[in-house]
């Protein structure tokens, strides 16, 4: 948004009675706690995959084996095209 979109929501919402000023004010919290919520989520969904993945004990990866990751998926992609 810029400086004038601002001027003229804030214009609007000064415009309404204190009950539906409420309501706005309800549904922009409601707002930032799901996008929190969702971050929080997907953090989670994160740790659990290292967690995982940290349970198989497996050898890192050489820059030799992630580039050979990284070559097989570029093929794997080149050939779905």
């Amino acid at each position: 948004m810029n400086a004038r979109t601002d001027q003229a929501f804030l214009e609007k919402l000064q415009s309404l009675p204190p009950q539906q000023r409420a309501e706005v004010e309800d549904f922009v919290d409601f707002l930032k706690t799901r996008e929190e919520r969702a971050r929080d989520a997907a953090a989670q969904r994160l740790g659990q995959a290292f967690e995982k993945l940290d349970a198989l004990n497996l050898p890192p990866l050489t820059d030799e084996d992630l580039q050979a990751e990284i070559d097989a998926a570029r093929h794997e992609r080149r050939q779905q095209r």
